[in-house]
């Protein structure tokens, strides 16, 4: 047992260590960090700049051009720091804040519930007899096939009002959209079981479950989290896609898709009010797209190797290796 805790550090520092020598890495990660940060201590940001969430102020907005801000970049002040929001005059950078909130909440929890349903699905069909993986396999596919968007507008548009939508968009996202890491896990999976230690483990008495959880488990750890890493901004992109068709996060609970389906009026006379939040969205998606594929060359250097198949540096590779070749047989 501690040859393998060693081992599972001595792989943990590795990781990290490969991630360290990315620049892209590690710029994506300390903008995720920052934004996680801010998300964190909206109250006490807020409770800083004075203002709250939901808070109107109509003296702030132009009645008599159609609630445009009064005053430049949208009516930012010392009290308003970024602005406030069209029409209702309510503080724009503790909206952005708790929109920061919701969308990474929904983004981490929907996560959450396809990899653990993709990982038991996949585990299943696996390990399972041929009738057991036939059926999970169809199942997996007709998932993989499901308009996932339709089927969530749908149901998110038929739930009472009275339901957290929040809770409600993880579950919708995260029961829609695990066919992808199940099909992922199995193939895994049929994998690993023809490897000697997982028939050691069998020989040894170990039943399904214990061979699943003991031997299967860590050797899966690096390729569902390498595609946890690539769900997340695509669940970011989905809760602001179903948030500005308006049948995910409601009023007044902020989000950035909702603040972009009401800034389509107002784009021309506040563009900041569309900026802020697209900008936000834009980083964040780009930020954990950054980051997922750095983790996925970290757990598989192969994965750098072949990526720089073509390049300079990998002719200079080569280049060196067929050189040295000669001398080492010369030298023997």
């Amino acid at each position: 047992m501690s040859t393998a805790v060693a081992t599972g550090a001595s792989g943990a520092r590795q990781v990290w260590r490969r991630l360290r020598g990315r620049p892209s890495a590690v710029v994506a990660g300390g903008v995720l960090v920052l934004l996680l940060v801010l998300a964190l201590a909206a109250p006490l940001l807020a409770a800083i700049e004075g203002q709250d969430a939901n808070s109107y102020h109509d003296a702030l907005v132009d009645s008599a051009r159609g609630g445009v801000p009064i005053g430049s970049f949208g009516g930012m002040s010392g009290d308003h720091w970024l602005g406030v929001e069209p029409g209702t005059g309510r503080d724009l950078f503790v909206r952005l804040l708790y929109g920061a909130r919701v969308s990474l909440l929904v983004a981490v929890g929907a996560t959450a519930v396809q990899v653990l349903i993709g990982v038991a699905v996949g585990l299943a069909a696996g390990l399972g007899n041929r009738l057991l993986d036939t059926f999970l396999s169809r199942v997996t596919d007709v998932m993989v096939a499901l308009p996932m968007l339709v089927l969530a507008i749908a149901l998110t548009a038929v739930v009472p009002a009275d339901f957290p939508r929040p809770l409600l968009l993880i579950l919708v996202i995260g029961l829609l959209n695990w066919g992808g890491t199940a099909r992922i896990v199995r193939a895994q999976t049929l994998t690993l079981k023809q490897l000697d230690f997982v028939a050691a483990a069998r020989l040894g008495g170990s039943g399904e479950v214990r061979v699943a959880r003991r031997e299967l488990l860590p050797s899966l750890a690096a390729p569902v989290l390498t595609y946890g890493a690539i769900l997340l901004p695509s669940n970011i992109v989905i809760e602001a896609s179903l948030s500005f068709l308006g049948v995910g996060v409601t009023p007044p609970t902020p989000s950035w898709g909702q603040m972009l389906s009401t800034a389509q009026t107002w784009f021309r006379a506040d563009p900041m009010y569309v900026l802020l939040p697209a900008g936000l969205l834009f980083v964040t998606v780009l930020a954990f797209t950054v980051l997922g594929d750095a983790v996925r060359t970290a757990l598989d250097p192969r994965e750098a190797s072949r990526l720089r198949v073509g390049t300079r540096a990998g002719r200079r590779a080569r280049t060196d290796g067929t050189a040295a070749t000669p001398l080492k047989e010369t030298a023997s």
